[in-house]
Order: structure tokens, then sequence, then C-alpha cells
């Protein structure tokens, strides 16, 4: 596991902790598949992956602990029209996304310009911002190579 992906699983288990939330063996490996995602696991993808090694986990478990993790502020939720939401517990704040609109696939762009981009356009309009959401939809360099 890399250092950061570690520190954060560390800081997830101490804000669970410090909430009295036990530390099960599916709930650990729950945070570990959403700080180890690169891709935005949705529900279902999580509970897919769990299933493997905690075959009598429920999806209930897995809905229980994304709650649990949202209420806390501890992932992002993105919801999409006729598709399940997905979740970053590598980042659960507003930023960046890009999305393939072929294969689904969800990347957070590391572009330091888009960062400030969502307080310029609130203040350029006079609103305060509370929050954001800017996806940005295209087609993924392996979805491209497959057309080919």
């Amino acid at each position: 596991m890399k250092d950061d992906a570690q520190a954060r699983l560390e800081e997830l288990i101490d804000k669970l902790r410090e909430r009295d939330h036990r530390i099960t063996p599916q709930r650990l490996a729950i945070l570990k598949i959403l700080v180890l995602s690169d891709g935005h696991p949705s529900t279902e993808q999580i509970y897919g992956q769990i299933k493997e090694e905690f075959p009598t986990t429920s999806l209930a478990t897995v809905y229980k602990t994304i709650a649990m993790l949202k209420e806390m502020n501890e992932v992002l939720e993105l919801g999409f029209a006729g598709d399940s939401n997905h979740y970053d517990g590598n980042k659960p704040y507003p930023h960046t996304h890009l999305i393939c609109v072929k294969c689904r696939d969800i990347i957070d762009p590391e572009v330091e310009d888009l960062k400030i981009l969502p307080q310029q356009v609130a203040q350029r309009a006079g609103f305060r911002l509370v929050s954001h959401r800017f996806d940005i939809y295209g087609i993924c360099p392996r979805c491209q190579s497959e057309e080919q």
C-alpha cells in the first residue's frame, strides 16, 4: 500500500474510533477499497470485491458504512442519472473529474488551474461558493485505443 493511501486509511480508522464506531474486518475492507481505488467505485463494485473475501457480508453493510462516511464528510458521493452513485474516499471534497462516456471510468486530473476555477466563477457572478461539481466527459485513452 502506498504511503499516502496508508496514511489516509489510518486517518479514517482514527476518525471512526473517535466516534466509537467498530472497525470490523468487513468495514476495514470497505475502507481499503475506497482508499486504494483510483476509479471511484460504486456500492455494487465495492460489494463485489468484499464478497470475495467475506461471502456472508450483505450489501446493506456496504451501504451503512458509506452512509456513515458520508455523514462524517469522509467520502465524496458522485451521483449520475441512470447509473449508480460512485464514491471517492481519497478526496472527500469537491474536485474535478474526467469521466469516460464509454467505460464510465472516473479519473481525478491533477491540474492546478482547475482548482481555482469554481471560486473564480462564483466570485464573478457574486455567489458565495458553498460547494461545486465539475465533471468533464470524454473518451479515455484505453477506449480510444480500442476504437482503432
